[in-house]
């Protein structure tokens, strides 16, 4: 069984196992907002399964949130212009090719023309003796991020807080 865990201004911040909630609350680090199931049964206490529990301090939430590649986000983050030659892109291309160890990274693949992507082919850009128009790298900011929860779990939603309940 799962417990969410409500940040001091009663904002989701994380889903625990029940044991980890239950070592929050017996440490005062954390307080039962419901609980569910069947009580644990320890040697001295019986105490209630918690299916929320809010904590007694503010945590600021980690802000680290991993862009996953795509081609519709590389042929976004490069504005659909070719990396070789400046011209409208359709496809993607792996800088390194995955035949020589190239992954499926954002520093990797950069958008391409249908004919540079074809003369390229198996070959690196120093090979070719082609320049990037620039360094492929991880796009940054909101807009790029994918959201992870747009709604609230519907069993979770009585013990959100007004303004984050939609």
């Amino acid at each position: 069984m799962r417990t969410l865990v409500l940040n001091a201004g009663y904002e989701p911040l994380a889903v625990v196992t029940f044991r980890r909630a239950l070592v929050l609350v017996l440490a005062g680090k954390a307080s039962v907002v419901a609980e569910d199931g069947e009580p644990v049964v320890g040697p001295r206490d019986v105490l209630g399964r918690p299916s929320v529990i809010l904590l007694h301090r503010y945590i600021r939430p980690r802000r680290t949130h991993v862009t996953a590649v795509s081609r519709r986000g590389v042929l976004r983050r490069d504005a659909h212009a070719c990396a070789y030659c400046g011209k409208a892109a359709h496809t993607v291309d792996h800088v390194l090719p995955r035949s020589r160890g190239g992954g499926e990274s954002w520093e990797n693949l950069v958008a391409c023309c249908l004919r540079c992507n074809n003369v390229k082919g198996d070959h690196t850009p120093a090979e070719m003796g082609w320049k990037l128009r620039f360094t492929p790298s991880e796009p940054v900011g909101v807009v790029w991020q994918i959201k992870e929860l747009e709604k609230p779990v519907a069993q979770w939603g009585p013990f959100l807080a007004p303004e984050s309940a939609a």
